[in-house]
């Protein structure tokens, strides 16, 4: 084969990218259309802040940008073409519209402005989310009224028989369908009791075994915890994707593997304390997991980009080569103990937490090299009543000395995380991305903790897993003391070290 052969088979392997209109054409092309963002990334498996992203200046690629320039392509040339209105339609005379009316728009649907891109017109009047009532529309995904005056979700509903927790609340409640599964609407906040409803039903169940119900309850945790994460999501604005494309390095590498993404987690004891005897505080950071939900989660499917830019309105993984760490001799490092040199994909948290601390307020390190990233438009809210939700019925189970509620809460939100990279334990939700993310929270918000007390003047010992920080010195200070998710309680208090041998220096002793 020629130089010239060889040239022109290498052009012929080639697939062009297909060409993209301006980003205020695409939006045009939408809106004049009467579609929302939703209904585009719901065609296009990807979250409605990806398609807002593709309408300012961002770009796609690969598979999705064949299809995303498929549907605009067809946008155009529908709309270069519009099929006449029916008779009855065309004949009809037109209300008048003044600036405060909707316009309506050729979908059926409202104008889509930027306060409407996630409403849709229903073809069919579905039950709101919020009062039971049929509903011409749908926020999010979520059927619902526009109009305040027209719902009415502070009248009593229908009575209906009591659900159980995998559909089951504390109130009488009306069935409704609205996004994947069927949820309550009642007439109270669905999830105030729900969880203390379960309990009662499981001990009365088990005759007031207490082992034998909280085992019941730990084994149903995750059916539970998804059923709880529908009803704190009713209503909500964004929607999830539940099962996106996820890339290779979010895959396991085999059976009993792990996939590429670092977590950070610390396992790091300081080096070399000051001579003389010390006694060491191991602090329990409690509901490390739980405070960890609120996070920054990507929404939709993940989205691969290359450069050093981080946009914090996304969220995702990323592969950096991270900064070196000079401190090492009484904070741990950030990213953890790494034997191995050079580039990694390590989770947003992490990313966030390294940036900080390359800020001009700390200035700890250099910033981190960022190569490529896979993130999606993104949420801080996300989960938040779900976590809101769980606090407060953990914070009423020690209230109460309720054991059997406080471990049944706990399942809830740690197998929650634990298996929703697990297809074969929760097969409603897989989001690896989120399980590394949410994990690597709760690192970061520990690194944080023993940053604090370095500050406060106390030496920090040991830093290790999600919850376990040793210091020396007056910790009350610093972290109040409770079984609360903002307070500390004391794991074991040891003695590190040894007394002087100078008798001058040692000072008085207790022995006779």
């Amino acid at each position: 084969m020629s130089d010239f052969d060889a040239i022109d088979s290498l052009l012929a392997s080639l697939t062009p990218q297909p060409a993209l209109p301006e980003a205020q054409v695409r939006r045009d092309l939408r809106e004049r259309a009467g579609l929302s963002k939703a209904q585009v990334a719901r065609t296009l498996g990807v979250s409605p802040s990806t398609v807002a992203g593709w309408e300012t200046g961002r770009d796609p690629s690969g598979e999705l940008r064949a299809k995303y320039a498929y549907l605009l392509d067809g946008l155009a040339a529908k709309l270069a073409h519009p099929a006449p209105p029916p008779a009855d339609e065309a004949t009809a005379p037109q209300p008048a519209l003044d600036e405060s009316t909707p316009a309506p728009t050729p979908g059926g649907g409202l104008a889509a402005g930027d306060d409407m891109d996630d409403v849709e017109a229903l073809a069919v009047p579905e039950p709101c989310v919020l009062c039971g009532q049929p509903a011409g529309h749908q926020v999010a995904g979520f059927p619902q009224h526009l109009d305040p005056a027209q719902c009415s979700a502070r009248a009593p509903a229908p009575a209906a028989p009591a659900k159980r927790l995998q559909g089951r609340t504390a109130k009488t409640v009306t069935t409704v369908p609205a996004g994947r599964r069927v949820r309550a609407a009642s007439t109270t906040d669905p999830s105030s009791d729900v969880i203390a409803v379960a309990v009662a039903e499981v001990l009365e169940a088990h005759e007031g075994d207490v082992e034998a119900a909280t085992a019941a309850l730990v084994k149903q945790a995750i059916p539970d915890a998804m059923a709880l994460l529908d009803e704190t999501r009713r209503g909500g604005r964004y929607a999830i994707v539940a099962h996106p494309w996820i890339p290779d390095i979010l895959r396991k590498q085999s059976a009993r593997g792990a996939d590429q993404i670092w977590e950070a987690r610390p396992r790091w004891t300081r080096p070399e304390l000051p001579a003389g005897r010390h006694e060491v505080t191991a602090l329990d950071i409690n509901g490390a997991y739980l405070s960890a939900l609120k996070t920054h989660l990507p929404l939709g499917q993940l989205e691969h980009s290359t450069g050093g830019g981080h946009d914090r309105r996304r969220a995702g993984v990323h592969l950096i080569t991270p900064p070196a760490w000079e401190h090492g001799a009484y904070l741990p490092n950030p990213i953890g103990n790494r034997d191995e040199p050079g580039p990694l994909w390590v989770t947003e948290p992490t990313l966030r937490l390294l940036l900080r601390l390359s800020g001009p307020k700390y200035a700890l390190c250099e910033p981190p090299e960022i190569h490529e990233s896979f993130t999606s438009g993104a949420t801080e809210s996300l989960l938040e009543k779900f976590r809101i939700t769980l606090k407060e019925a953990r914070d009423r189970a020690i209230a109460e000395g309720d054991e059997v509620m406080l471990e049944y809460v706990k399942a809830m939100y740690s197998k929650f995380v634990s298996t929703m990279g697990e297809s074969n334990y929760n097969r409603e939700l897989y989001r690896p991305d989120w399980m590394h993310l949410i994990r690597s929270q709760a690192f970061a918000n520990l690194w944080a903790k023993a940053l604090k007390a370095h500050d406060a003047g106390l030496a920090v010992v040991r830093v290790m897993g999600t919850d376990e920080l040793h210091v020396t010195g007056d910790w009350r200070r610093v972290f109040p003391e409770g079984r609360g998710v903002s307070e500390v309680k004391v794991k074991d208090v040891y003695v590190v070290g040894t007394a002087p041998t100078d008798p001058a220096a040692a000072g008085p002793t207790d022995e006779n």
